[in-house]
């Protein structure tokens, strides 16, 4: 799957399952929580802290998912197209 088909992929489910996209703001502050529990999870796995009950549920790939998944929405919902700014 290339990056605008995921932009596609997300804005046609957004459309068809889900009620609307966040505002832009909720987005950030959504994408600053995943990012957070990515962190939780990385720093537990690869740095000092040791894992909680609640961690072990979590893991990196969904995770990441999610980051990504959010950025996409943010992406789509500001015009901005991932493939192209990415190159």
């Amino acid at each position: 799957m290339t990056i605008n088909e995921a932009q596609q992929q997300v804005d046609n489910w957004i459309n068809s399952f889900g009620v609307r996209y966040f505002s832009e703001l909720t987005n950030m502050a959504i994408l600053t929580e995943e990012v957070g529990e990515l962190a939780r999870i990385i720093s537990r796995t690869y740095g000092d802290q040791s894992f909680k009950d609640s961690d072990l549920s979590k893991n990196i790939a969904d995770e990441m998912a999610d980051i990504l998944w959010v950025l996409i929405c943010m992406a789509n919902q500001t015009g901005v197209d991932l493939e192209d700014a990415l190159k």
